[in-house]
């Protein structure tokens, strides 16, 4: 059990042990937790928090390995609910000849799938339950349900949440994340350490910006004080030039 965010155990379905906790990036995010929460300060939780995420990153790596032997570039897309992930997918496809699948991460249901089936775009659901974000072994067994052999591109849409999925390395090349107008400039700096390991931020549902109070130029910033190397494209559904340019930038980071 997480004792921070406080999702329950992730389902046991890839036979692994998953005790859940969250703050134990090996870049120094589980560090800072472990001074807030003194229930964390202890040599044998900081064992299991390494054995989890050593675990993890095996799998992860074994991913990759698939992706590429299968010359699939794949994509971890991360943002909190509601900023335009599945709608960006479901319309890419007018922009680009990029053949691609998705794996959808949320707690429930499979809505987001069902939307893109749809569309025609391959799609797999993983229902987490209550685990607020996506691992390599949950990745890895979704990979057995889509057939990569037509495929350039595999989308990993992550469960919507700012925090933990940056935690977990799920097997993907890159990192999107997206921020939307209606949220506000504010959450780059409240939620840094997922921007900080972002290849690519988009800010969408541009065409609200008349109605909203989001300084683009300001989020712009803020994005390049955390992570210099980012990219960002400013986008929306409605204006298809932004699309394009989201297509341009998926084809030109083609890492096969």
């Amino acid at each position: 059990m997480c004792k921070d965010c406080g999702c329950s155990i992730t389902r046991h379905d890839h036979h692994h042990d998953h005790d859940h906790h969250h703050d134990h990036d090996h870049h120094g995010h589980h560090h800072d937790a472990l001074h807030s929460n003194p229930q964390l300060n202890d040599k044998k939780t900081l064992s299991v928090i390494h054995k989890i995420l050593d675990k993890n990153d095996i799998e992860a790596a074994h991913n990759r390995e698939h992706f590429q032997a299968h010359n699939i570039t794949a994509f971890n897309l991360m943002s909190s609910p509601g900023s335009g992930k599945t709608t960006l997918l479901e319309n890419l496809k007018e922009y680009t000849e990029l053949n691609y699948a998705v794996i959808e991460g949320d707690l429930e249901t499979s809505r987001d799938a069902d939307r893109l089936l749809a569309k025609g775009i391959p799609a797999y659901q993983i229902q987490t339950g209550s685990a607020c974000h996506l691992d390599a072994f949950m990745v890895h067994s979704a990979l057995h349900h889509v057939d990569l052999k037509p495929l350039d591109v595999c989308f990993v849409e992550n469960v919507g949440n700012l925090v933990c999925p940056a935690s977990y390395d799920v097997g993907t090349h890159k990192n999107i994340v997206l921020v939307s107008v209606p949220e506000g400039d504010d959450k780059i700096e409240k939620y840094p350490v997922m921007f900080r390991k972002a290849d690519l931020v988009l800010i969408t549902k541009a065409d609200l910006l008349p109605h909203f109070d989001f300084d683009v130029d300001a989020a712009k910033a803020q994005v390049k004080r955390l992570n210099p190397e980012a990219d960002i494209l400013v986008t929306s559904i409605k204006d298809g030039i932004s699309m394009q340019a989201v297509a341009d930038w998926l084809n030109e980071h083609r890492s096969v």
